[in-house]
């Protein structure tokens, strides 16, 4: 539910919604997750098994082993080439997306008033100042929702490129 899926939507789509974590993947030949498995939520899998997840590799070897044990093979999305054909993969410039229009939108309650300038009869409120430290791809997200929103934006980044990424959308 906190994914804001219900069963119904993926029963329509044809999955088999079951009672718990041993009958999902008992007989599985791919289990896909958004992060890394325990090695005992893969009890019953098929011999040589796909695993595919954000994996978090690096300094977990002792998890990486567990699930190795197993016998599946597991996949780390995070280590997915960044090049143009893979890009349909790249789970970290997806997620770096949506944390760059999350982070705008959780500063902009925290803010207490609006973002765009207002007039009323009462006076004018000025647009809200927005300061972008970045412009990677969660940068370039939070520059474009902050706009929607109504600030004036501005940002910085070490690498002169990205000056007329920024430009573009309009910071």
């Amino acid at each position: 539910m906190a994914s804001g899926i219900g069963d119904a939507d993926y029963e329509g789509a044809g999955a088999t919604i079951v009672a718990d974590n041993a009958a999902a993947v008992s007989g599985a030949d791919i289990v896909l997750g958004v992060r890394r498995p325990e090695a005992s939520a893969l009890k019953g899998i098929n011999p040589g098994a796909l695993v595919i997840a954000i994996a978090d590799p690096h300094g977990h070897e002792a998890a990486l082993a567990e699930i190795a044990g197993t016998g599946a093979s597991l996949f780390a999305m995070e280590l997915m080439p960044r090049i143009t054909r893979a890009q349909v993969m790249d789970v970290l410039s997806s997620q770096a997306n949506l944390a760059g229009y999350r982070a705008v939108i959780d500063a902009s309650a925290e803010f207490g008033r609006a973002f765009p300038m207002m007039m009323t009869a009462a006076g004018t409120v000025p647009a809200a100042r927005v300061f972008i430290m970045g412009a990677g791809v969660a940068g370039l997200q939070a520059i474009a929702t902050a706009r929607r929103l109504g600030a004036v934006v501005s940002a910085t980044d070490v690498r002169p490129a990205a000056k007329e990424q920024v430009e573009s959308l309009g910071a």
